[in-house]
């Protein structure tokens, strides 16, 4: 598979013509159909021109500008990664139309399947490669991820009473809520991180076993701090940018504490979400994150309108990218396969995570009497 998707050849101008007409047809079609079916697509293009129309231009201009450098940097990340493993596996350009794609499906599916495409994508188009060895790359992907998204948390639980503000009775009982709650997060979280490292400790060491090719980069410090943390740096800042963008466009007081409530609260409504994009939550953990900021109504309209612009921008620039790098047939063929596999693979993995929580179950016992 993944040599025929290397060698894919681009369509010639003719055939081009025919497809963009094609595709407007098929898209007008797919709109009805669409309407048929019962789903207001409409109505969500109803609210995104409202939500548009809410700001000034300049605000959408620099928010898509982010976007995309977000989205760019946070690839060249990946590349540094699969370059270093695979060497002449792959150019950059096919791994920022995949990594795109991920990034423009998980809009729209639930549990960040669009994430495992991308994975496969990277299986089809990187020579040499296979699914363990960028599953290990994946790992390294998210190290940096992990590291800072720790260190917004430790910032919000030191800051409970300016970020997450709960308002239950008076003060003096709302300071004990805060001491309480606070506390038992931390202490679940501490307790969740020790039972899943004590569960998936053995399958995460078979798996490196089999995996070491694609994390290779991390015995080269150099090297991951040069092709891997410096392009995710650029690409977590503009993700910053992004935030702030829209903060200011719905004249939400930009400050650290604000832009760090909305981090935080993205990643805890990532975590927690099994909706396409996680469409309601996201609304849900931004309004209540940004309580100590501006009105709910606000904080609503400032999380859909992101949302929204981002994710047209999203699967604009994707759907751009994967028909000028592997072509209209080609690639959206490579999508609809590494989707298939994609959701074969999620299923294995969560079928191999059931089995090594009974065999930790089955062995929890001898190991405590030890």
């Amino acid at each position: 598979m993944s040599d025929a998707a290397v060698t894919l050849a681009p369509p010639s101008k003719q055939r081009r013509v025919l497809k963009i007409v094609s595709w407007v047809v098929g898209l007008v079609l797919l709109l009805v159909v669409l309407h048929l079916l019962g789903v207001d697509v409409w109505g969500w293009l109803t609210q995104l021109w409202d939500t548009v129309s809410e700001i000034s231009l300049l605000y959408i201009v620099l928010g898509c500008i982010f976007q995309c450098a977000q989205t760019m940097l946070t690839a060249l990340g990946w590349y540094g990664i699969l370059r270093y493993a695979y060497p002449g596996g792959v150019t950059y350009m096919p791994v920022l139309a995949a990594y795109a794609a991920g990034v423009a499906l998980n809009n729209f599916l639930p549990a960040n399947i669009g994430t495992f495409v991308t994975l496969v994508m990277y299986v089809a188009i990187v020579r040499g490669s296979t699914f363990p060895g960028i599953l290990a790359g994946y790992v390294v992907q998210k190290i940096f991820y992990m590291i800072i998204g720790t260190l917004i948390y430790v910032y919000l639980f030191t800051q409970v009473t300016g970020s997450f503000d709960f308002q239950f009775g008076d003060e003096r009982d709302a300071i004990v809520d805060h001491l309480v709650l606070s506390l038992g997060i931390l202490a679940g979280g501490l307790f969740l991180i020790v039972l899943l490292l004590r569960i998936f400790w053995r399958w995460v060491k078979e798996m490196w076993a089999r995996a070491k090719k694609g994390a290779a980069i991390l015995g080269d410090l150099r090297a991951y701090v040069k092709l891997v943390l410096l392009p995710q740096v650029g690409g977590y800042a503009a993700k910053v940018l992004v935030i702030i963008v829209f903060l200011a466009a719905y004249s939400i007081p930009v400050t650290f504490g604000s832009v760090m409530s909305v981090l935080g609260s993205n990643q805890l409504a990532n975590i927690l979400s099994f909706t396409p994009g996680g469409v309601g939550v996201n609304q849900a953990f931004n309004t209540f994150a940004l309580d100590s900021y501006t009105d709910s109504t606000t904080a609503t309209a400032y999380s859909i309108g992101q949302q929204l612009i981002t994710t047209a921008f999203n699967v604009g620039f994707a759907v751009v990218l994967v028909c000028l790098v592997f072509g209209w047939s080609g690639g959206s063929k490579l999508v609809r396969d590494s989707y298939t596999d994609a959701k074969v693979k999620a299923s294995e993995m969560k079928s191999s995570r059931g089995k090594t929580l009974e065999g930790a179950e089955e062995t929890s016992e001898p190991d405590a009497t030890a």
